[in-house]
This record gives structure tokens, sequence and C-alpha cells, in this order.
């Protein structure tokens, strides 16, 4: 009892130290320090892979370790909120969502576009700015912290479903982070370990330790049915409870999830293993995937989890960012529903730069490049691409948190399905179902029928229409639009162009979730948008034309954390230390 207590009060006085970074109005502070911890007295480091599903425990076994896993209830819920933009047991904010997201993959991924350059630290999209950049990786450590004894703690073995739950979310926050920065300390976090050394591991392997991972996961939830009823009537209760992210609260959706994310995992190793991909991809399917609304896993405002989508606050409210002109190229070239009732004109009047010509207030919708160079303001009157194009609406601003969108999954088989793949049906009918159910707003209890209205019209588009992007401050960055393709499924195209449909019609559906648009970029070299103005202004690795294709490892701002990268990272990466390099699944080879 003592041990339980000590934890609590150490995890209050967590709470209360994080308080002050989010007092700051909207300046981003520490909010995901990579070197964050929590003070935990008691430690556990044990066998976080061990998911013996085999063993009954006994009623009384089952209790005692229950009440020993008491305190670890809760920090798994926080691991919930920490996976989509929370801190600390809150839910997901503005803060918190901009260190995971919007300061960094969204550009990457072409989404949005930050307007301001917060004092000088982020000067232009590919700017390198370590607290900034570092921020997904503070999100992992957090989430690590919140799940390290659950994953290493003897009792987590009489509850096994618990653990692999906790397991699942652990591995997904890694897999995000093995593609964003190529190799992290994956095995000793998973260890529990708290002190430097930390070794940084090879992506593959880590890819590797994931998947195995997922098919134990697998294999325990599918056991679930077997267990006795006083035991499933126990670990309901504990979901009912603590699972924040299933709509129905469900082993089942927990293992859809798992194999989602194998199917995920299996499509970004299509060009490093391609037998072995399939093979995975195959077996996920097989399994079950996220595959109707009720199987979606993640956050949803309507329901009461939070207010409104942390982007709308980072948009409108504190204008720090806004709509990219590649995606609006984009979605106006394809004539997107969107385009119709979820993006604004401009919101004041914009003023070129060299012949003072006026595009008026509320005049057209306009994007804003990336990788321009950012003012040191968030207010009109000193910098005038506050004024550019925002997201508006319902739409937008009740857009559900997705871990795993019902869209993405279609989406996944239908490129494995052109690939010669089993995925159980047609590319064309996965192809067509994602784009159905492409929507990003509420789609389960408030439906708007906004995009329902028009999604079959958009289904049929044979081609793309003719748009030039027009800059009202500089003609200098003036573009045709680069989207050349049509949305209506044509079994004649050639594989390569079914392909750019389907990762373009992916990235659409999948908005705002910028860490598989990115990789899909870099995997496929689809979408195709806009280069990014200025990228030599990051590490100096990039010139134009150039994606980014990662971040620096993650070290923190002490020194034992710049020997790690020193000692293990960057053999680990298998090269440079610098934007240009690729991780492992990035090649420069064919997609066929």
């Amino acid at each position: 009892m003592k041990r339980n207590h000590i934890i609590k009060y150490a995890c209050a006085a967590l709470l209360l130290s994080g308080l002050t970074a989010c007092l700051d109005f909207d300046i981003p502070a520490d909010e995901f320090a990579s070197n964050e911890t929590v003070v935990n007295p008691v430690i556990y480091s044990g066998d976080a892979d061990k998911l013996d599903y085999t063993v009954q425990p006994t009623e009384e076994e089952f209790a005692e370790s229950k009440a020993a896993l008491n305190d670890y209830f809760g920090q798994l819920q926080t691991a919930q909120y920490y996976l989509l933009g929370g801190k600390n047991g809150e839910q997901p904010g503005e803060h918190q969502y901009q260190y995971v997201y919007s300061l960094t993959i969204d550009n990457y991924a072409g989404y949005t576009t930050c307007t301001q350059n917060w004092g000088g630290k982020m000067e232009t999209t590919y700017s390198y700015t370590r607290d900034f950049c570092e921020g997904p990786y503070g999100r992992f450590l957090s989430m690590k912290n919140y799940l390290g004894n659950l994953l290493n703690i003897d009792h987590a073995n009489n509850l096994v479903e618990i653990k692999a739950i906790g397991l699942l979310l652990f591995d997904y926050a890694a897999q995000e982070n093995t593609d964003l920065y190529g190799s992290i300390p994956f095995v000793d976090h998973k260890a529990n370990k708290e002190t430097n050394p930390f070794t940084f591991n090879k992506g593959l392997d880590i890819y590797a330790s994931i998947l195995k991972n997922l098919d134990d996961i697998d294999e325990c939830f599918a056991h679930y049915n077997e267990r006795p009823d006083w035991y499933k009537t126990e670990i309901n209760a504990i979901l009912k409870r603590y699972d924040k992210l299933t709509q129905d609260k469900s082993i089942d959706s927990w293992r859809r999830l798992a194999n989602s994310l194998k199917l995920r995992m299996a499509m970004h190793l299509v060009k490093v293993m391609p037998a072995e991909a399939r093979q995975w991809a195959e077996e996920a399917v097989a399994a079950g995937v996220v595959e109707a609304q009720n199987h979606e896993v993640g956050l949803n405002p309507r329901t009461g989890f939070y207010n409104a989508h942390p982007l709308k606050g980072i948009m409108s409210g504190w204008n720090d960012i806004r709509v990219n002109a590649s995606f609006i190229s984009m979605l106006t070239s394809l004539n997107h529903p969107w385009m119709e009732y979820m993006v604004a004109n401009n919101s004041d009047k914009l003023v070129n730069q060299k012949t003072g010509d006026v595009l008026e207030k509320n005049s057209a919708i306009v994007g804003l490049r990336a990788g321009l160079r950012m003012e040191n303001s968030q207010q009109y009157f000193s910098n005038m691409r506050v004024a550019y194009s925002q997201f508006k609406g319902e739409d937008f601003e009740f857009m559900p948190l997705y871990a795993f969108k019902w869209a993405e999954a279609d989406f996944l088989r239908a490129e494995g399905a052109l690939r010669g793949w089993n995925m159980g049906g047609t590319a064309q009918e996965f192809y067509e179902r994602g784009i159905r159910n492409g929507d990003c707003g509420d789609r389960f209890e408030f439906i708007t029928g906004d995009y329902n209205n028009r999604v079959e019209a958009y289904l049929q588009v044979e081609s793309a229409t003719p748009y030039t992007y027009v800059d009202p401050m500089d003609d200098a960055n003036n573009m045709e639009s680069v989207t050349k393709i049509g949305v209506k499924w044509n079994e004649g195209d050639d594989r390569e162009t079914k392909l750019e449909k389907i990762i373009t019609q992916k990235y659409i559906a999948i908005f705002p979730y910028s860490y598989e648009a990115w990789t899909d970029m870099r995997r496929t070299g689809y979408p195709k948008i806009f280069p990014v103005l200025n990228p030599q202004l990051g590490d100096g690795s990039l010139k134009y034309g150039d994606l980014i294709r990662r971040g620096l490892l993650p070290h923190g701002d002490t020194q034992a954390g710049m020997a790690d990268v020193q000692d293990s990272g960057i053999a680990a990466l298998g090269g440079p230390d610098q934007q240009a390099t690729r991780v492992f699944w990035d090649t420069e080879a064919p997609n066929f």
C-alpha cells in the first residue's frame, strides 16, 4: 500500500510540474521535452514481449494481480491520450498537438503551412529546432514512462490482454518514431530502462520486433473468447472504464487495430522485403482489420473526449497555420467536395509586395506555399499571411482524432490488390469504398451530409481541372497544379497511374493524419505536391525539389544524449544524420 501511495503522489507531482508549460497562451515551450521522465519510486524491468495467453490465472490470482496493477490502469488511459496529442492525463490539446504534428509532420506532408517563426526558432518549413523536431520523440518517451511498468511487472501476465493493449500502444508510437527518425532506442525503452546510455536500434530490427509483437498480440486477442466468463467480465469492466480509443471497448476492436498496424507496416516494406510484405499484409487481412465505421479507433469530440479538434484552435484561434497551397491545388484540380464547404476565402486583403495589386477580403481561396521565410507575428497588421485560407465548418472543427481510420485500411488493401496480393477484394472496390468513407468529419452521430451528397459525383471525375496557384503577395510563388490525374477508376490505366490515384485519394481521405501521408510520399513519390521553397535553410543537405526524408536523431539537450547518438545512433541509421538521409524502407527503387 505504501508503494502505491508513493506512485500516486509522484504522478500528481508530475501533473503539477506540467502546468506552467500550458499557461503561456500559445508559445510552445516544453510540452514534450525529449528527456522528460516520470519519477516512479519503483521501476520494473522484466519481459515486456511476454504474452503467455495460455496461462489461466485463478480468480484469487487475478484479484491479487488486478489490485497490484490498479495504479497502472489510469496510466494506460493517459498513454492513449498521449498517442493522439494529450499530456499528463489530459485530453488532446493545441499545445501538445503542435509538438506531435503541426510543427513538423503536418508541414512535411503538405497539409498545412506554418505562418510564424516563433521568435526566430523556425525560419522556414524545413528549419531544424531541436525542441520542436523532437516533440514526437518526447511524446513517445512520455508514453513509455506511463506504459513501462505495466509492460514489465509480472502481475500483468495474469491480465495479459491489458498488457497486450499497452504493448500495442507502445509499438504504434515506436513505429511512427522509427519512420520519422530512422532509428530510436527501442529495446531499451521497451525494457523500461531509465538512464543513459541508451542504444539506438536499426529501423529494420525495430520493425521486425514490432511485427513479432503484433503477431503475438493477435494470438492473445484471438484466444480471448476461450477465457472463462468470470475472466471476461473482469477484463470487460476494465475496458469499459479505461479504454478511450475503441468505440465498443472490445478486445475485437483492439485486435483489428493490431492487424491494421501490421498491414500499414507491411506496405511500408514493399520495396525492401516484397515477399515478406505480401505475406504479412495477407495475414493481417485474413485475421481481421478495420473494415467498418464501428471498428475505427480514435477519439471523437462529439462523445465528450475533447471539445474540438486541436487544429481548430491552432488555425483559427492562434493563426499559427494555414492550408498548404499544394493541398488546395490538389483539391481544386480534382473538384473535391471539401472545396465547396470546408475551405474559407482570404480573411482580409492581401497586397502584392511588388506590384501593389490588392486581393480584397473574402475574394478567393488562397493557400500558403510551404518554405516561405516566416514572419515573427500572429497578427494581420504585422504578418499578412495569416489572412490566407483556413479550414472552416463543423466537419473540420469536430474531426475525430483517428489512430486508424477505415479509409486507410481500404486504400492499403487497394494498393495490395493492385500488387496482386489477396486482400479480399479488387483494387477498384477498396479504392471506391475508401473514397466514400474518406470524409474527415464526424460520421458517427452527427453526419452533416455535405460530403455524402457530393461523393458519388466526385467518383466520376475523369480528369483533372486545369489550375494555376496564384500567390496574391508574390508572383514568384505562382505554380501550375502538379495534379494531372482524375478520380474515376479506369481499369485500362497502367499500374503506376492506378497507384498514383490510390495514394492521392488515400492522402486526402486520411487527412489530417500526416505520418502515413508523409511516409507514402517518401515511399511512392505520391501524391505529387509543390516543391518546398528554401529547403536549403534546413540542415543544408536538401536542395530545391527535394522532399525532406527524415528528422535528425533525437538526443535531448544533454551531453549523454548526444553521446548516445554518436555511439550507436549513426551506425543504426546507416547514413549521415541529415534531413536528406533515407530511412531503411525509403529507397529509390521503382514502385513496381
